[in-house]
């Protein structure tokens, strides 16, 4: 599926990372993304569904205080957590921090916190 295009639409996010590799290989293995070289051999990555694309950038500052916060939209919260952990994240935020929203926040290699979403079920 061709990403979605439009005026405002959030396209293209650089995450900080120490290591590109170990950064690559976490999301991989935590949500799936797609890592892939970019043409300038660098490596990339598309989201889960092909919609927002990014890249690991070296020699920036990890976002380790909440301030701006991504979240990344799963089916299971409970379920990813434990691929989080597994893939080398840490929980820094349980579920129920956001209640009644489904959430839990964690690290990522480089230290960078982001969220994760459960979308409610009707």
């Amino acid at each position: 599926m061709e990403p979605t295009l439009g005026n405002g639409k959030i396209c293209y996010i650089e995450i900080p990372a120490t290591d590109i590799t170990a950064s690559a290989n976490f999301y991989k293995q935590a949500f799936g993304w797609n890592v892939r070289p970019r043409g300038d051999s660098q490596l990339a990555f598309d989201d889960g569904v092909g919609q927002v694309s990014g890249t690991w950038v070296l020699n920036r500052k990890p976002m380790t205080e909440v301030g701006l916060l991504i979240y990344i939209m799963v089916d299971s919260v409970a379920t990813t957590i434990d691929k989080v952990t597994a893939a080398g994240g840490v929980i820094v935020q349980p579920i129920g921090g956001d209640a009644p929203e489904i959430t839990a926040r964690f690290t990522d290699p480089a230290g960078n916190i982001l969220g994760l979403y459960q979308q409610p079920s009707k």
